[in-house]
């Protein structure tokens, strides 16, 4: 069996797709072990660096936090542990992407009926009145934002 080929922490970003700060970041909060280096005192990396930052960063694309993907971590590093583990935390970031979605639906249903307001009240005249900047200044309303009747549906934006 022959070893693995060393790279530089440079060959190590493109092949991983980060950066060379983020790598030295994930070295230095323990995410990823730091390379050995060599005689001229350069970090040298090996096919397990490349696994362990591509399932980091893999995990990072999915919005696992830094804590997530430490306990991830720790799962792959121990294969005996029950798989449900892995699951749990799958499920509960499932939860939270939910939630987060839910949230982002609502600011587009509130965004929609601020253009929606604007196009029926006042599109077109001085920014004085405009019904966009009335409503996010006006006191006591918080996120409520008054749809005008028959119009602010996504559908009916996407078409302009």
């Amino acid at each position: 069996m022959t070893a693995s080929p060393l790279r530089s922490i440079g060959v190590l970003a493109q092949q991983t797709g980060c950066s060379m700060p983020t790598i030295r970041y994930y070295e230095e909060i323990g995410l990823l072990p730091a390379g050995p280096r060599t005689e001229g005192g350069r970090r040298v990396y090996g096919d397990a660096a490349v696994r362990r930052l591509t399932f980091i960063r893999r995990c990072r694309d999915f919005g696992f936090s830094i804590d997530h993907v430490r306990e991830l971590i720790g799962l792959v590093d121990e294969p005996q542990r029950p798989c449900l583990e892995v699951r749990d935390i799958a499920a509960k970031h499932l939860a939270q992407l939910r939630a987060k979605l839910a949230e982002l639906q609502a600011l587009e249903r509130s965004m929609a009926a601020f253009v929606c307001s604007c196009d029926t009240a006042c599109a077109g005249g001085p920014t004085v009145d405009c019904a966009i900047l009335e409503d996010l200044s006006a006191i006591g309303r918080g996120s409520g934002v008054r749809p005008a009747s028959g119009c602010c549906a996504p559908a009916d934006r996407a078409s302009t």
